[in-house]
């Protein structure tokens, strides 16, 4: 009888420990647990206890993760496109108002958040500088409106300016439009993050300057960009409107360009609203140990000071040129109008006047920057073929 009971027992709980998994019970003679019935009910308890406690933690969990979700209230730290920022435009690929020689533009539904999986063979630039090539996949971020297009204009050197050969001078370049002081570490948020712009609308960045070495003034090849004479990454915020720089051991002689790279905090070049603008940026030529006219095309009555110590005569010539034209224009206008007049034609005297006067002043223009207008279509001067002969001079304390 009493086997008989436990055996009942025993069938009774079975279900109950395959539920829950309980720890087997030891047998003694083929007798269930200690007493019998008693060991059943804690057993029994013990399930109950277990099943609850379970029900208890997926209940937890799944309140947490729904809280978590209803918490993330930072778009910033979700990987999930937010459709309020889900650009429409970029489904269209342009080509409902076809236009001679153009291409389709890529198209995209989800902002191209995961375009760099198009080109697998290509790294993350993930903040690096990598010579070889990456696919960076940070937004573009805000874009100035055309009242904040940033410019710069160099003070020194002046097109065609000439300094001795290793003379220190220092670069000065006016800014307008840029919130200069903003840069990032170089070598681990290179392009790493969008452009951002200032309380006024003003981009946030830096500037740059580079010295390249050329041919001469008239020389048309291109120059290879990993060629440079000097660099040096202007970090600090403007003074009075202007960056500067030192070039502390001069250049070797030569013909050189020096260029302007206007860049936002994480050194992408500076963008804009809009596709037809000026240039964002400025570029002179100088001389390193020449005459300061020789082959000069800014040197002479129309051009800028041919060297820095005969900028004063280039000006005072420049300037005797334009008044003796402009006298002359002068005269030909009150001539002119005399004759309309004295032929009963007086309103086609002041015409021909005022014609007259443009037209002189255009010759006086036309004298005064005829060197310009010379160099017109001559802006991409190359470097000495066979590579140069010059040292490179870099900043080393800065490395961009």
């Amino acid at each position: 009888m009493k086997f008989t009971h436990s055996l009942s027992s025993l069938i009774f709980l079975l279900p109950l420990l395959a539920q829950v998994h309980a720890t087997p019970l030891s047998f003694k003679g083929g007798v269930a647990g200690n007493n019998g019935g008693a060991g059943g009910a804690a057993a029994a308890a013990a399930a109950t206890a277990t099943s609850s406690a379970a029900a208890t933690a997926a209940s937890s969990a799944a309140s947490a993760a729904s809280s978590a979700t209803a918490n993330n209230s930072n778009p910033q730290d979700s990987l999930t496109l937010d459709p309020k920022v889900v650009a429409t435009g970029f489904e269209n690929n342009g080509q409902d108002v076809p236009a001679a020689g153009q291409v389709a533009s890529l198209t995209s539904a989800n902002n191209f958040i995961n375009f760099c999986l198009t080109v697998p063979n290509l790294p993350i630039t993930n903040g690096q500088q990598i010579k070889t090539g990456s696919c960076n996949p940070a937004p573009m971020g805000i874009i100035a409106a055309t009242t904040n297009m940033p410019s710069s204009k160099f003070v020194v050197p002046t097109n065609g300016q000439n300094f001795a050969v290793n003379q220190s001078f220092t670069v000065q370049m006016a800014v307008s439009n840029l919130d200069t002081g903003f840069f990032v570490n170089a070598d681990e948020n290179f392009f790493a993050a969008p452009q951002q712009t200032g309380s006024t609308g003003n981009i946030q960045g830096h500037s740059h300057i580079v010295i390249e070495a050329v041919n001469s003034f008239t020389d048309t090849s291109p120059t290879n960009p990993n060629v440079f004479a000097f660099f040096k990454g202007l970090n600090d915020p403007a003074a009075n409107g202007q960056l500067t720089a030192d070039v502390t051991s001069g250049l070797d002689a030569g013909t050189y360009r020096i260029a302007s790279i206007n860049t936002a905090a994480n050194h992408q070049p500076a963008l804009v609203s809009i596709a037809q603008h000026g240039a964002l940026d400025d570029m002179v030529y100088f001389t390193v140990g020449g005459d300061g006219a020789a082959g000069n095309p800014f040197s002479g009555s129309g051009g800028a000071a041919g060297s820095t110590s005969a900028s004063g005569g280039a000006a005072s010539s420049a300037a005797s040129g334009q008044a003796t034209a402009a006298s002359s224009a002068a005269s030909s206008a009150a001539a002119a109008a005399t004759s309309a007049a004295s032929t009963g034609k007086g309103a086609q005297g002041q015409n021909a006047g005022k014609g007259g006067n443009q037209g002189a002043q255009g010759q006086a223009n036309k004298g005064g920057n005829n060197a310009q207008g010379g160099n017109a279509g001559q802006q991409q001067p190359g470097r000495p073929k066979g590579g140069s002969p010059f040292k490179v001079r870099r900043d080393t304390k800065n490395r961009l």
